[in-house]
């Protein structure tokens, strides 16, 4: 299954570059380029949990077969877009339509490896999907750079048919039937605990979303432009061994003691970020924040799973990632803002002050989680 979806999952890591790189070269223009791809990931987050329900309802294969090729072929036509209004159009389109690859590999786990492994499972998955939004950005650079920068596009195109047709032809994914849902199941919007994880989800997405720009933006202003994708590679590749730590450490913690404990140190090492600057001090500080956070990306994945309502296997987690990016939507927004306007310093120090809030959210309704406070709380 992850050989099967990592060159999907690799498209989708190069897309919003790809866009970028298009609609700079079509128009030459750095913030339309920049507005276009926005709009692309602002499209795609609200409309997760849409694309999420139609797994619940009609399976995997059908919309996979039907997002998949349509969303392949948009992507060659945008090769062909010359205009401004036709680039904002077929972004738009792009974020509406991208094909549910991650959300329909999650609910399949439970399927594949005993109740036992789940974490594991969970734990490679999340550095799988780590590492591709690290080498995306690096094909797509060095392809839409190159003396073809059509190839670009293209070679994401191939990459995202090919993935995701690989994926929908896989016996697991066929077999696959949604969760049968009765009368006396609640909706996703009446679980509390749920509702809990939607505000922790928002106060994360904001904090993501502002750093992701107060980064570039306090490179720029100290003139160390360079250090940019040195910092955020450093993040990731720290992100991935947390994940990996995470599904071979605290077998005897269930998934939300792992999840609060684990907060506790992702909270306490973000605490220095606003101290430092763009350099080792941003470096070491960011992967330390890297490592627990791509450990915290594991326990939540359970906790999330534990607490859902039955019917929900991939639009519960759809519904998270629509609020969290959206989320991070509108602090892209504000670290702009405030970075221009104040300092950079600024934006890292909200960035930890959300993490603050989070855990606090999470600690005050850690009642509201008790099912995920147990082994085997959604058994195979």
């Amino acid at each position: 299954m992850i050989l099967a979806s990592f060159p999907a999952r690799l498209a989708y890591g190069m897309i919003g570059l790809g866009l970028y790189f298009k609609t700079y070269h079509t128009v030459h223009s750095i913030a339309f380029a920049g507005f276009v791809a926005g709009i692309n990931g602002i499209a795609g987050s609200l409309t997760t949990s849409l694309r999420s329900s139609m797994l619940d309802k009609f399976g995997m294969r059908t919309p996979l077969r039907i997002f998949v090729p349509s969303y392949g072929i948009s992507i060659l036509l945008l090769n062909y877009v010359n205009s401004k209004s036709g680039l904002l159009i077929a972004s738009l389109i792009l974020g509406i339509s991208a094909p549910p690859i991650n959300l329909s590999i999650r609910p399949l786990w439970r399927f594949i490896v005993p109740q036992g492994d789940m974490r594991k499972a969970l734990a490679i998955d999340t550095s799988v999907m780590t590492i591709t939004t690290v080498l995306g950005p690096v094909v797509v650079t060095f392809l839409s750079l190159s003396s073809h920068p059509a190839s670009a596009l293209w070679v994401c195109s191939l990459l995202v048919m090919f993935g995701g047709l690989s994926l929908s032809a896989l016996s697991i994914t066929k077999s696959w039937e949604p969760e049968v849902k009765s009368p006396n199941d609640q909706s996703i919007f009446k679980v509390p605990g749920i509702r809990l994880l939607m505000v922790e989800g928002a106060l994360i997405g904001l904090g993501a979303g502002i750093f992701q720009i107060a980064v570039p933006a306090f490179t720029t202003l100290r003139h160390v432009e360079h250090l940019t994708g040195l910092i955020f590679a450093v993040m990731s590749t720290a992100s991935i061994v947390g994940s990996l730590l995470a599904g071979i450490v605290g077998k005897k913690l269930t998934p939300l003691n792992a999840f609060i404990r684990n907060y506790y140190i992702w909270a306490f090492v973000g605490i220095p970020l606003f101290l430092t600057t763009p350099g080792w001090s941003l470096m070491v500080v960011t992967a330390f924040i890297g490592l627990s956070n791509g450990a915290q990306q594991v326990f939540y994945l359970e906790v999330v799973e534990a607490v859902r309502p039955n019917g929900t296997s991939a639009s519960a987690l759809g519904w998270m990632w629509t609020i969290e990016g959206s989320a991070a939507s509108i602090g892209a927004w504000i670290g702009g803002s405030i970075s221009q306007s104040f300092s950079p310093q600024f934006c890292f120090a909200i960035t930890s002050l959300t993490v603050l809030l989070g855990l606090f959210v999470v600690r005050r309704g850690k009642t509201l989680l008790i099912n995920a406070d147990r082994f085997g709380a959604r058994e195979n």
